[in-house]
């Protein structure tokens, strides 16, 4: 069993007029708000941590995100149980075509939405096992021992040209008009070690601080408020939601 403390934020920044990032926290959807929690990771539950940063303008955005986090926390809950990690993977890659279909069905029946897309980065425990996900730019870190590292790769344009600045323009994601979304998953269970802190976040963070800033934070004790707000003082140019899971000794 290991004892998880988790704090989530997700604000709508400096400039945007709306907030279409969302944030997953167990059964607790976070938007222009924060929570905390603890978790606990046994062989005899699920829990989901996430985080989805929507796109589309208007209120498409928000749509996208909502939709896929509630419908992917309604399919995790009711997967089969004995699941191993390639029949795990199978249905995550299910599932992900699924919400396509859905999302893309909607923009189809509204013209308001069509378009409308969503990133989708999280930790996922399943009977004990931790998986990581990720679906577009929203990325996942770890700080082990005072040292930050990302351990997602973005799906955007500037990393498959090698450009070292972070552009908007993603390559995968969910609905946003993809025919072949995809998720990096990666079993996490035995990375998980005591003292351990976890950051999940959208661009509007990553794009306002550096790694450096960060982990500077992070080393200080900022929680998931602490680092949007931060992000908003640095301007705040996107919506900008962090969730940040300390793992407990």
């Amino acid at each position: 069993m290991r004892q998880l403390y988790v704090t989530a934020a997700s604000k709508v920044g400096c400039v945007r007029p709306n907030n279409e990032d969302m944030v997953l926290v167990g059964s607790s959807f976070i938007r222009n708000d924060e929570f905390q929690t603890r978790l606990e990771v046994r062989d005899d539950n699920r829990l989901i941590v996430a985080v989805a940063d929507g796109m589309g303008g208007h209120l498409s955005g928000e749509v996208a995100s909502s939709e896929a986090l509630h419908n992917f926390q309604f399919f995790f809950n009711d997967i089969p149980s004995g699941l191993d990690d390639e029949h795990f993977k199978t249905m995550m890659a299910a599932w992900l075509q699924s919400i396509n279909a859905i999302i893309d069905s909607k923009g189809r029946v509204d013209e308001t939405l069509k378009g409308m897309g969503t990133t989708l980065v999280g930790l996922c425990a399943y009977e004990g096992q931790v998986f990581s996900l990720n679906c577009g730019d929203s990325r996942l870190y770890r700080l082990r021992h005072g040292s930050l590292s990302q351990l997602t790769t973005d799906h955007s344009f500037n990393k498959e040209v090698g450009m070292e600045k972070h552009c908007s323009i993603i390559t995968n994601c969910i609905g946003g008009g993809a025919n072949s979304s995809f998720f990096d998953i990666e079993r996490m269970t035995d990375e998980l070690l005591p003292n351990d802190i976890y950051l999940l976040c959208s661009d509007g963070l990553t794009d306002m601080l550096n790694d450096q800033k960060i982990e500077q934070l992070l080393k200080r004790g900022a929680d998931a408020r602490a680092l949007c707000n931060a992000a908003e003082i640095a301007g705040g140019l996107d919506n900008v939601s962090a969730c940040v899971i300390d793992v407990e000794s």
